[in-house]
Parts: structure tokens; C-alpha cells; sequence
């Protein structure tokens, strides 16, 4: 197999530091080209899964523009330019919640649209988060901080409760991690 070809790319539109659309020509392996290719730029971002000592997950439920009703969400947030993913996830966990912790796993990262960029999304997993206060309540959301426990967290998940693909990724991929790597007796 063989990754196509990039020809050429030109500007399209550069709305705000949140979306800029590019056209690229690209080659097929097998010699196509397409001339009007759409590339979409957006920054990369964090989604955190946290859990508590007790075992409890740290999740918000809240409206979203392009969700339907109300969603559960874990943290997290877009990168800074240049910001270490890693750091991203504890700089959102502190601001959005107020907790912190020094354990963190990662759980992978991938890119938001095969075909089309979108950005590339690093999911983390965050154990023993601890409240140190200080939360930074964002004003263009209405965020309710809950507490789950795994069987409630593990049910929302059941019922598409997280209607976000990369949230209810990240949560699948923590619950995943966690049947593997079970905490030992204390």
C-alpha cells in the first residue's frame, strides 16, 4: 500500500484560531489526482478520564452546541500551541475541576477525521485525583461536576449517555485499562 500525495495546498478560509480550511490537490497511489481536496485545521485537544482514591470519576453533565439535550463529558480541553499533550490534560483537570493528581497513564492519541485532519485528539487516564480548589468555571458553559461511581460511570456509557465519540472514547478506553490493570488491595 501507499499513502497518497500531497501536491499542493492553498488557503480556503482561516475563520478563528479554532477552525482554518485548507484545499490540497493530492495524488492517488494509483495516479488520480483530486484538485479540490478539503483540509480542516483545528487544535488538538485533551480528554481526561479521573477517578478519585475511593473510585469515583470525576465527569461533567452539560448542554453542547452540536449534541442533542443534555451530555455527560470528562475533562478536557483544547491544547495551547506548542503545549505537551500531557501537560494540557493536568493543565484541564486543574482548571476545570480543581483536582490534581501525579498519576496518569496514557491512552492514545488519533487523529479526529482519517481523511480530512480535524485535529488529533490525546486521551488520558487520570487515578488518585485529589481537590486542591481553585476551579476556573468557563463563562460559555454550564458544566454540573459529578462524582460516579464505576458501575454508574460504566452504565452512561451503556446508554450513549457520552454523545461525544472522543468522550465516550476516552472513558471505554479508561474502563478498559483499569479491567487490566486493577489497583491493588489496599
Amino acid at each position: 500500500m501507499q499513502a497518497w500525495k500531497t501536491l499542493s495546498k492553498r488557503l480556503f478560509c482561516r475563520l478563528n484560531r479554532f477552525l482554518t480550511v485548507e484545499v490540497h490537490e493530492i495524488e492517488l497511489p494509483d495516479g488520480r489526482r483530486i484538485a479540490d481536496w478539503p483540509w480542516l485545521i483545528t487544535p488538538d485537544y485533551a480528554n481526561v478520564l479521573a477517578r478519585t482514591g475511593d473510585g469515583r470519576f470525576l465527569c461533567f453533565r452539560q448542554p453542547k452546541y452540536a449534541v442533542k439535550g443534555i451530555t455527560l463529558a470528562p475533562i478536557g480541553g483544547f491544547l495551547e500551541p506548542g503545549e505537551d499533550p500531557l501537560l494540557a490534560a493536568q493543565r484541564e483537570l486543574r482548571e476545570e475541576t480543581g483536582y490534581c493528581t501525579a498519576e496518569w497513564h496514557a491512552l492514545g492519541s488519533a487523529v479526529v477525521d482519517a481523511n480530512r485532519g480535524a485535529g488529533t485528539a490525546h486521551l488520558f487516564l487520570a487515578l488518585n485525583v485529589e481537590s486542591k480548589g481553585g476551579r476556573k468555571i468557563d463563562d460559555l458553559e454550564q458544566q454540573e461536576l459529578l462524582l460516579l461511581t464505576g458501575e454508574e460511570l460504566e452504565a452512561a456509557l451503556d446508554r450513549g449517555e457520552f454523545k461525544v465519540l472522543a468522550w465516550a472514547t476516552v472513558v471505554a478506553l479508561g474502563l478498559r485499562y483499569l479491567a487490566k490493570n486493577p489497583p491493588p488491595p489496599k
